[in-house]
């Protein structure tokens, strides 16, 4: 990724049709955890957001998303 994923708290997503993501880490009881904070833009021009453990399980929650988006 070439910029942060926010910018004051807002996405920096922009163009439609487009996802950016970001790893972070964060320490829990003497472990480190990695989550997976991502964006997607549809080309609605509507963001989609979500924190999972994956980019795999982002990808599936946007999927969902899109797929009640259509059906809708």
């Amino acid at each position: 990724m070439a910029t942060k994923m926010t910018a004051n708290g807002v996405s920096t997503t922009t163009a439609p049709g487009t996802e950016q993501y970001e790893t972070f880490y964060f320490a829990h009881r003497g472990k480190q955890i990695s989550r997976v904070m991502y964006d997607y833009r549809d080309t609605d021009n509507e963001l989609f957001s979500c924190v999972a453990p994956t980019l795999a399980e982002c990808r599936h929650k946007r999927d969902e998303w899109l797929a009640k988006k259509s059906n809708a």
